[in-house]
């Protein structure tokens, strides 16, 4: 089982980040601009929450409220779940699964490395299924 830190090192270093104040309405315009679907929200260096398009979702559009009056700090997830670099991609990936999220943050020591969506998580999988399917088609030709 590969460590999360692998996929970290494979992919867009940007660490996409929002502040709590910000309103509803800039962060969604962020999210398309980066074509990301959540943002951490960070204050002073440290992981207050996330915000991801589902929340905009059942918190804000389902509820009638304006993306323009309302902050980030007011939608985004608390208390978010996140994991180490350590923890193996497919712990992550039964993580996600069973809590129902698609974004995970990677913390080390307190310092927010990044975080993983289950796309990422996903590819690297049918990425080792694909090599070991080379492997085992090369082994059986041989």
């Amino acid at each position: 089982m590969k460590p999360i830190s692998e996929l970290l090192t494979h992919r867009d270093s940007m660490m996409y980040q929002i502040a709590p104040t910000v309103s509803v309405f800039e962060a969604l315009q962020l999210l398309a601009k980066l074509e990301v679907g959540a943002l951490l929200v960070m204050q002073d260096g440290q992981l207050l929450g996330v915000v991801s398009e589902r929340d905009y979702t059942r918190k804000v559009a389902l509820q009638g409220r304006n993306s323009k009056e309302t902050t980030v700090a007011e939608i985004m997830t608390r208390d978010v779940i996140t994991v180490t670099p350590q923890t193996g991609t497919r712990d992550c990936m039964s993580l996600m699964s069973h809590k129902r999220f698609r974004h995970l943050p990677v913390v080390d020591n307190g310092k927010v490395l990044g975080i993983i969506s289950i796309r990422d998580i996903m590819d690297d999988i049918i990425a080792a299924n694909e090599e070991t399917i080379s492997h085992l088609t090369s082994y059986i030709n041989s």
